[in-house]
């Protein structure tokens, strides 16, 4: 686009105040910045104009999930007819890992982060040795494909390269960004980070599979013949990646997806819970959960949306691409977001200052037609680290590291 196409539009979308300081870049930083403009994905904001672009839940009911009994009495086939999936090359691993340290007081990214006590133990290494498990297992190398972003992605390729990849063969380690979507103020107007930059964020989770697609990762999965992928998020460093058993459950039980869940530590646990939305599978968040569903019982008179989600989820990639380009709920989520006021002088504001637009995975689970909630011992697959201290934090999981018999 040259800059009057960019002009028209801006124009258009009422967003011309991006162009308040272009006669004062470089040739070069003009260029990029029309660039910028060129890959927005304006429609976004016509969705803030209108409201949040979320989507009204459905009726919710229960949805069953395969518990620990029926795991252990059926492993062997399940764990079978994983590994074989695995040694065919039929499943591949996908990394989370756009975000950054910043709530665990670091400026790399979230993966980067030192764990270790009396010796260097990284949040990407736990997570490369969990994946290697099932490489060692199964004597089979798994594609891993890793999704930075780019306020993180060339830190995170050289810290994995400088690491020799934590032991893993590099020639199975893909990277690949995440979209990024604008930031505005809450009338809809996209601020500039700087004069020649707009403020732009991670698009969410939901966007993993799409972005994979515009980087052309889909065709590396398409030539190996992979038929299944594991995606996960980087802050849970118990979690279980390629699990021969949940894949090969996943496959036996013939779902489109399966879906890693841990038993409620308490009815009103702030995790997202399994469900039926409408009869098709979701995820229903614990901020609505009503009080009739929090204390809903199942026909064993236990609680009927006991299973809460950790974020680990095993999809049919031919139904991957058959949801692809569908249109998911846009999610608005109030942030704090660096800006330049009026004078042009760069501000870190302490309070929500408006809004960044995310698409999420858990739209991609109620997208799908089945869905196998497949329960894990939570102290054995679940460890996140979202704070420094306190609940979900650095120190909790390194309690739970050390109680797995991991060195720190």
């Amino acid at each position: 686009m040259n800059k009057t196409e960019v002009t028209e539009k801006l124009q258009k979308y009422g967003q011309e105040h991006l162009l308040k300081y272009y006669d004062e870049l470089t040739e070069t930083e003009q260029q990029d910045f029309l660039n910028q403009v060129s890959l927005l994905d304006l429609d976004v904001i016509e969705k803030c104009k209108s409201g949040n672009g979320e989507n009204a839940k459905g009726v919710i009911t229960p949805l069953a999930a395969m518990e620990l009994d029926e795991i252990a009495a059926n492993k062997d086939s399940f764990t079978n007819t994983g590994i074989n999936a695995i040694k065919a090359g039929k499943v591949g691993a996908v990394l989370l890992a756009g975000g950054m340290g910043t709530r665990l007081g670091s400026d790399d990214p979230k993966g980067m982060y030192n764990i270790g006590l009396t010796k260097d133990v990284f949040i990407f290494e736990r997570i490369v040795r969990n994946l290697l498990d099932v490489v060692e297992e199964t004597d089979t190398w798994i594609h891993l494909f890793v999704m930075t972003s780019d306020k993180n992605h060339e830190k995170t390729t050289k810290f994995f390269a400088e690491k020799n990849y934590f032991g893993y063969n590099p020639e199975y380690v893909t990277f690949f960004m995440q979209e990024m979507a604008p930031a505005t103020d809450y009338n809809g107007k996209i601020y500039l980070e700087e004069k020649g930059k707009i403020s732009m964020s991670p698009n969410g989770n939901g966007g993993w599979y799409s972005s994979m697609k515009k980087w052309n990762v889909t065709d590396i999965i398409e030539k190996a013949g992979i038929e299944w992928l594991n995606v996960f998020a980087v802050d849970n460093v118990l979690q279980r990646m390629a699990d021969p058993c949940f894949v090969g459950a996943t496959i036996e039980r013939n779902c489109a997806v399966g879906a890693k869940v841990v038993r409620k530590a308490a009815p009103d646990e702030k995790v997202g819970v399994m469900c039926l939305e409408d009869g098709r599978p979701s995820i229903v968040e614990y901020y609505e959960l009503t009080d009739e569903l929090m204390n809903a019982k199942d026909d064993k008179g236990n609680p009927a949306y006991n299973f809460g989600v950790i974020l680990n989820y095993l999809f049919n990639v031919s139904k991957l691409n058959e949801i692809l380009g569908k249109n998911m709920p846009l999610h608005i989520v109030e942030k704090k977001i660096p800006y330049l006021d009026e004078e042009g002088n760069a501000v870190k504001p302490e309070s929500p200052n408006g809004y960044k637009y995310e698409t999420l995975v858990l739209d991609m689970i109620h997208l799908m037609d089945s869905c196998l909630p497949y329960e894990v011992v939570r102290n054995k697959e679940f460890a996140p680290i979202k704070n420094k201290t306190g609940i979900d934090s650095v120190e909790s999981a390194r309690e739970l590291l050390k109680e797995n018999g991991v060195e720190l």
